[in-house]
């Protein structure tokens, strides 16, 4: 049986943590993954799935990201901050993945 020593410790993901001493975003919110990764891949085309109610790349790839970083959609008045490395990734992916 192994000792609880050779057990590592659960590590937190990402933006999961407590809010930083100014208390705006969770500790290690802005620790995303590099441009091309699965995660921007991936909402980059679940930006696609609004396009129904307006097809504007800008906004659909940040409703995205807000879901993906709050986890929720925006409400009408909603002035919480995203990731902006995180927003401008998606949409270049989106971007890069749409017919010339």
């Amino acid at each position: 049986m192994p000792s609880r020593q050779d057990t590592p410790e659960p590590q937190p993901t990402p933006g999961s943590g407590p809010p930083d001493p100014q208390g705006q975003e969770p500790a290690g919110a802005q620790n995303h993954e590099p441009a091309g990764s699965a995660l921007i891949e991936q909402l980059a085309r679940e930006s696609r799935q609004f396009d129904g109610t307006g097809a504007d790349p800008e906004r659909n790839c940040w409703l995205v990201v807000h879901r993906h970083h709050h986890g929720v959609l925006p409400s009408e008045y909603d002035i919480r901050e995203i990731p902006e490395d995180l927003y401008l990734a998606v949409l270049a992916a989106r971007r890069a993945s749409e017919p010339s």
